[in-house]
């Protein structure tokens, strides 16, 4: 009988040990949506664009251009905002008459709100205001009209080396 019992001790604290050696395995997290590489498409079924304020896709859709201010305010380049049954597509480019200086943005309208709109895409800023700058990124972008003005204005300011780039979406 004790050596039953020994048996069973052995076999027991064995097992203890065994277990206490294992690191418990972590729970696999579910995969996350992976985004498109056209941010202008789809990343989910059934992503559409979400229109709040029929006054902001009427402003959006019939907007006067966009501007860098590094390149220049009076003269804006183009803005194009192309509605779909899925995702509106924008389109914006300005490039500086004298220089190298650049501005693309590229991507797709996620909500248009009162007074707002957020926009997944890529913003590229190239040769200004120092020639030979590069700044790009691609994730949703936030631009809001503040104190009555007649434009969007990108809210992330120092996304990019420190600098503050003031985009516009004019109305």
């Amino acid at each position: 009988m004790r050596k039953s019992l020994t048996f069973v001790a052995c076999a027991l604290l064995t097992a203890c040990t065994a277990a206490a050696d294992t690191p418990p395995q972590p729970t696999p997290a579910p995969p996350e949506p992976v985004a498109p590489r056209d941010p202008a498409e789809p990343a989910y079924p059934g992503e559409k664009t979400n229109v709040l304020s029929q006054t902001d896709a009427e402003r959006l859709l019939h907007n006067k251009g966009a501007t860098l201010q590094w390149i220049d305010w009076d003269t804006r380049g183009t803005a194009v905002v192309t509605p779909s049954e899925t995702l509106w597509r924008l389109r914006a480019a300005q490039s500086a008459r004298d220089g190298k200086g650049r501005l693309i943005l590229d991507g797709a309208l996620l909500e248009v709100g009162e007074g707002y709109f957020t926009f997944r895409g890529t913003i590229r800023i190239a040769d200004t205001p120092d020639p030979g700058r590069m700044c790009e990124a691609t994730k949703t972008w936030h631009f809001a009209v503040t104190q009555n003005r007649k434009y969007y204005r990108l809210r992330e300011f120092e996304w990019c080396d420190y600098l503050t780039d003031y985009i516009d979406i004019y109305f």
